[in-house]
């Protein structure tokens, strides 16, 4: 990616996510306009056209780069060599932290998604897919080896879960009271407990 002249060379692209995400958060997707993106990002229209076809693409970018980090976290934890319940967990809590540090992303994303064109709606939705479909594997794998109760089927014990990360931009507060890690380890217990036998 081309360097921009800036002193801390910051690629073009990183900085025009910086300045969408901003701006999107303070003011809402629908009320920023591509030119206060550019000018946030001191660039021009040519740039970010040259890197991103619309906003819309912008939109999609900023959630589609902490999915990208958590598909790949996810996948390493489910593949690692550990018994299943340590790769729940893990899993479990990974996802909450990596939501808190993105949690501009993460609450952009979830009051923005509908104004998503249909394809770049259509994409997500898959990329999403695929991330709760290894998700489901674990747990379904403890069911399987007796490590997890059968009682509840593994999509709902998914759902719960994810329910309660979409909802962390409603309530989280970086200088509250707990850490990201306090928060992941007790939602992660939590499914935890609800999943022994």
């Amino acid at each position: 990616m081309p360097r921009t002249t800036d002193t801390d060379g910051t690629p073009v692209p990183q900085r025009l996510l910086a300045a969408a995400t901003r701006l999107f958060a303070e003011q809402g997707y629908d009320r920023t306009s591509v030119q206060e993106i550019v000018e946030a990002a001191g660039v021009t229209k040519g740039a970010l056209y040259h890197y991103f076809g619309s906003k819309d693409d912008l939109l999609h970018e900023v959630y589609a780069r902490v999915l990208r980090l958590q598909q790949e976290r996810l996948d390493a934890i489910a593949d690692a060599a550990e018994p299943v319940e340590k790769r729940v967990r893990d899993a479990a809590a990974d996802v909450v932290v990596t939501t808190i540090e993105n949690l501009d992303d993460a609450m952009i994303f979830w009051r923005s998604m509908h104004q998503l064109s249909p394809e770049k709606n259509k994409q997500v939705r898959a990329e999403r897919r695929r991330y709760h479909e290894r998700f489901r594997a674990l747990i379904e794998e403890g069911q399987r080896e007796g490590v997890f109760s059968t009682a509840t089927p593994a999509d709902l014990v998914v759902d719960y879960h994810f329910g309660s990360i979409h909802h962390l931009s409603t309530w989280y507060r970086p200088d509250g009271p707990l850490s990201p890690q306090q928060v992941a380890d007790h939602l992660a217990d939590l499914l935890l407990r609800a999943l022994r036998p």
